[in-house]
């Protein structure tokens, strides 16, 4: 369908401002793969076998490889269509992880041979990595992503944030890096992955910054949350783009979040065994980096509880979707585990999540309930509506559309 390949506009034409978050979990980015191209199918069902992901939203937020996936999504072709389709992420990952993550076997004195490794340096080189993200993404940098994007790090020189937006690039050249470059940076993940170090120059190759980045999960590995507060900025600078509604009226957001999957709540950690950890146990411990798998835990939690809480109270549920799998076991909830057999398994787990019902965190045990009998899929074939609707509500809104004037009434 023609349509498709029309710019999406301004939500000021609109009801919404659509919102993608993708969170981090290495490998494990095969499970929003696998949802985002259910969702990409369901919106060709409406529009045409052109429709991508990146026609429909106002901004994709990934951290890691969610950064990696929302780069795939947005990135512009020769034809300046999205260079992946949402169906060729899997393949992607299952194609490329094991490479980017070769999986070594230390038959005599495994245990302490992986805590010299993590001792001397980082767990993978990232060379295959490196490379594999700079074939694919080439020249292209920040601003000429085909929809905005938010793509969280942390810079460990500064021990701030820093956060590659689509919408401060207009107003700060110096963070218009290569996509490459960025996706290289946010993947960066505390012993798995080197940090990385690029500088952005100007058109007489002068330096403009000077970047010393790891993984975004530092700074949120659930960028939900960021990437509203993105877009509030744009709010509160009165930009045209946006219809007139206070900052935090979270009721005219249409969200969806992707998690990466957890591990099962009996399978944390626990207190009596950690009490007994120095830094060796903290940074190693039966196969795992116990000190990550807090923070970036702590990071999707925290978000999560504060989005749900706020739609609830504005009696906007039905504007969020978060959709996260927290029963994964054994290396299943791995990063890096890049075996054919556990590749296969998490695409697995991906397919039986989305016919799972609808589940939201209970804020006080951190398990996820069911909400209702509405499965994860019947939810995106909601959503895949109201994304349609809302993009053909703009398209007839604006002054190059065919309806008079323009309608703001909400109607979620």
């Amino acid at each position: 369908m023609e349509a498709t390949k029309v710019p999406l506009q301004p939500p000021t034409y609109g009801n919404f401002i659509t919102v993608l978050s993708i969170d981090g979990g290495g490998i494990r980015g095969l499970i929003p793969g696998t949802i985002l191209s259910f969702l990409e199918s369901e919106l060709q069902k409406l529009d045409g076998e052109d429709a991508r992901i990146a026609d429909y939203f106002d901004v994709i937020a990934g951290t890691s490889t969610g950064g990696l996936i929302t780069a795939m999504l947005t990135a512009p072709n020769e034809k300046n269509r999205p260079l992946f389709a949402a169906k060729d992420i899997k393949d992607f990952y299952l194609n490329h992880s094991p490479r980017i993550f070769p999986q070594k076997s230390f038959p005599l004195f495994s245990h302490v041979t992986k805590i010299v490794k993590a001792l001397s340096g980082p767990k993978y080189d990232g060379k295959y990595l490196h490379n594999i993200i700079r074939e694919k993404l080439g020249s292209l940098r920040l601003h000429q992503t085909l929809t905005n994007v938010v793509i969280p790090t942390f810079d460990i020189k500064r021990l701030h944030p820093t956060i590659f937006s689509s919408y401060e690039v207009k107003k700060n050249p110096s963070i218009d890096a290569l996509l490459s470059d960025i996706c290289i940076a946010t993947s960066a993940a505390p012993t798995y992955l080197p940090t990385y170090c690029f500088k952005t120059k100007d058109a007489e190759g002068k330096v403009l910054r000077e970047f010393h980045l790891i993984d975004g999960g530092v700074a949120a590995n659930n960028p939900a949350l960021l990437a509203m507060g993105e877009v509030s900025k744009e709010i509160i600078s009165g930009s045209l783009d946006f219809f007139p509604i206070k900052p935090m009226d979270y009721g005219r957001f249409l969200v969806i979040s992707l998690g990466t999957g957890s591990p099962k709540i009996e399978e944390k950690y626990k207190a009596p065994d950690a009490a007994k950890w120095g830094i060796l146990g903290w940074l190693t411990n039966g196969g795992s980096t116990p000190i990550i798998d807090v923070f970036s835990q702590a990071s999707l939690h925290m978000v999560d509880v504060h989005l749900s809480v706020v739609f609830q109270a504005l009696h906007s549920e039905k504007c969020y979707l978060r959709i996260q799998d927290d029963t994964l076991s054994g290396v299943l909830s791995s990063v890096d585990v890049a075996t054919t057999k556990n590749l296969d398994d998490l695409v697995k787990a991906s397919e039986t999540l989305l016919k799972k019902p609808i589940s939201r965190m209970n804020l006080e045990t951190g398990i996820f309930e069911v909400v209702n009998k509405e499965t994860n899929e019947e939810a995106l074939k909601r959503f895949a509506k109201l994304l349609s609707q809302e993009r053909h509500l703009r398209h007839a809104n604006s002054p190059g559309g065919h309806a008079q004037g323009r309608r703001h009434a909400h109607a979620p």
